[in-house]
């Protein structure tokens, strides 16, 4: 049996703040004398938000933010993936941190320098918040445009899709996509099929944070595989938050089988437990998926990611030697 970590891969769908280590938490909460908060046992999806919110709350110097950036890279490094595309909101800590320039600076240039110095690549996508005001995504994706070619090399929409519709960020996303930037937004997990045909038509979505419930339409699933759709699929975080009844239902399979391209990601490994790799792994134990699927996978991360062309074609051999 061919080694997982030794596949090379992109992790696409990470939020910087939820693959905080548990134990890196632990210490910060330490640090400020404080109880550890809880990252489990959510009931609701807001609930989850509001343990999410709470573990951020605990990052509270540049050098504890800088402490998480270095680990997560550590980990997708030690998960064998090659390129990292974590995903955060700077303007959360421009109130400790400086200006909104000085934290993104600050971000990338940690990133990519202890991506460097394990020898993979690192991007960052700039994700606008769902319900905050549009003009608020609007302004971040300016200042995300201000930094295309410079490490940010993507831009997301995420919290909760059911209550706030992709449309008022049309603007914010032609801002972004005008700039070269990847259009990455969340659909098609708290809700169905439409929230995804809306990411690719009001959003100009290039990939789908999750967008697992397109499985429920036929002609959206043909539509994603004839234009190369990626989807950044989180398998244990969809049965973590109710998306799919248990690991054995995930669509993931079906999709791959109907042309359709995904990537595997952990999505919040602080709240839902698995990294990269061990969700290669739960892909392969649980949805039956060979190696020659996992293959397609990275290779569908690999070229739906914002890293440059060459570093892309070199990694894809990378995986036609894993496989062969």
């Amino acid at each position: 049996m061919r080694d997982l970590a030794t596949l090379p891969k992109a992790h696409l769908h990470l939020h910087l703040e939820g693959a905080m280590r548990p134990g890196t938490l632990a210490e910060f909460a330490q640090e400020a004398g404080e109880a550890v908060p809880p990252t489990r046992g959510f009931t609701t999806f807001p609930h989850f938000v509001e343990m999410y919110d709470g573990a951020v709350a605990f990052i509270r110097t540049r050098e504890h933010l800088a402490r998480v950036i270095r680990e997560v890279v550590q980990d997708a490094a030690a998960s064998g993936a090659v390129w990292i595309e974590a995903q955060a909101n700077p303007m959360f800590y421009v109130p400790q941190f400086g200006t909104a320039d000085e934290v993104t600076t600050f971000m990338l240039e940690t990133g990519q320098a202890e991506a460097a110095r394990l020898g993979i690549g690192f991007g960052l996508m700039l994700v606008a918040i769902r319900n905050l005001p549009p003009a608020e995504a609007e302004a971040l994706a300016v200042h995300a445009a201000g930094f295309a070619g410079r490490g940010v090399v993507s831009f997301g929409l995420a919290a909760d899709e059911a209550l706030f519709p992709p449309a008022p960020f049309e603007k914010a996303f032609a801002i972004a996509r005008e700039a070269g930037l990847k259009s990455a937004p969340h659909a098609g997990e708290l809700l169905g099929p439409q929230s995804v045909v809306d990411a690719l038509d009001k959003l100009g979505a290039q990939r789908v944070q999750h967008g697992v419930r397109a499985v429920e339409d036929p002609e959206l699933v043909r539509r994603l595989a004839a234009e190369g759709t990626v989807l950044d699929v989180c398998p244990t975080s969809n049965v973590a938050l109710w998306v799919v009844p248990e690991i054995g239902a995930h669509p993931l399979p079906a999709l791959l089988e109907a042309g359709v391209r995904c990537s595997i990601n952990g999505d919040d490994p602080l709240l839902f437990g698995p990294g990269l790799l061990e969700e290669y792994e739960t892909a392969r134990r649980d949805l039956g998926l060979s190696d020659g699927d996992l293959a397609a996978v990275a290779k569908a991360s690999l070229e739906g990611s914002a890293a440059p062309a060459e570093f892309v074609s070199a990694q894809v051999a990378a995986v036609d030697a894993w496989l062969a």
